[in-house]
């Protein structure tokens, strides 16, 4: 592990991590920590923040937050500042949006998906961008979004996440140009499928989720539903120094299955 932790350049560096409970921000989480980084984690459920805390350790630091609540960049970066005096960046992502259609998804879901999943996002990138130190040569800040391959293609039944993500990647990217000039980079990811228990939902949600299963296993090269901590792997290395030259980019982390360049 030490070399690996020399590698990444992690340690002692700070990142905030939205919806970092379970799934892909758990995995990463749990790989900063044991690259030497702290990780202030912040979820809506009491029960499995508190889990999540204990299981990454002293490196970790809880804040029970929706993403959706105005104060929610404020709040975890003040929690930051206060246990460890810094912030270097930061990973967002909301729970997945409801499943639809177009057609079906009423006025009220489109709004409140909005208000979580695209201005939540933005309102905690901003509030950690601004308190990045500015580092104009060298390797400074790493914002990273966790976005999905819809932002590239339509996924069936998620109309709001394949009408939302796309404008969030190019918030992001616009970020990027903004905020390049202060050292700080501003990435995306773009998850396929990957074993999570919000990927077993969408497959269960078909009514025969083994059958769902094994079609999308037809659609990637690799063969495979992807592991949390490949996805892990592909984010820090977003977070860290190691990837210093490397800003407004859409990274798919999706065993191949995107079709598009």
């Amino acid at each position: 592990m030490d070399s690996t932790r020399d590698h990444w350049q992690l340690d002692g560096k700070v990142y905030v991590l939205t919806g970092g409970t379970r799934g892909l921000g758990r995995a990463t989480a749990e790989l900063l920590v044991a690259c030497g980084a702290h990780v202030v984690v912040s979820g809506r459920d009491r029960g499995r923040l508190d889990d999540a805390v204990a299981a990454l350790g002293e490196g970790a630091l809880g804040v029970l937050a929706d993403n959706a609540d105005p104060d929610v960049g404020d709040a975890v970066v003040a929690a930051a500042l206060h246990r460890w005096g810094r912030v270097d960046g930061a990973l967002i992502s909301v729970g997945g949006p409801p499943t639809g259609t177009v057609m079906d998804t009423p006025d009220e879901v489109w709004t409140s998906s909005f208000e979580s999943v695209f201005v939540g996002a933005l309102r905690v990138a901003r509030a950690v961008a601004e308190t990045i130190q500015p580092v104009p040569e060298g390797p400074g800040g790493s914002i990273a979004f966790v976005l999905s391959s819809s932002v590239r293609a339509p996924l069936a039944n998620l109309a709001v996440s394949n009408g939302l993500r796309p404008g969030l990647a190019m918030a992001a990217k616009t970020m990027a140009d903004e905020l390049g000039p202060r050292g700080i980079r501003v990435n995306g990811l773009l998850p396929g499928r990957i074993g999570t228990e919000r990927v077993a939902e969408l497959d269960a949600s078909t009514g025969d989720p083994a059958g769902a299963r094994a079609r999308a296993i037809e659609t990637i090269p690799l063969g495979r539903y992807g592991e949390p901590e490949e996805f892990a792997a592909a984010a820090v290395f977003l977070l860290s120094p190691a990837s210093s030259f490397v800003s407004g980019v859409m990274l798919p982390v999706d065993g191949g299955m995107l079709r598009a360049l």
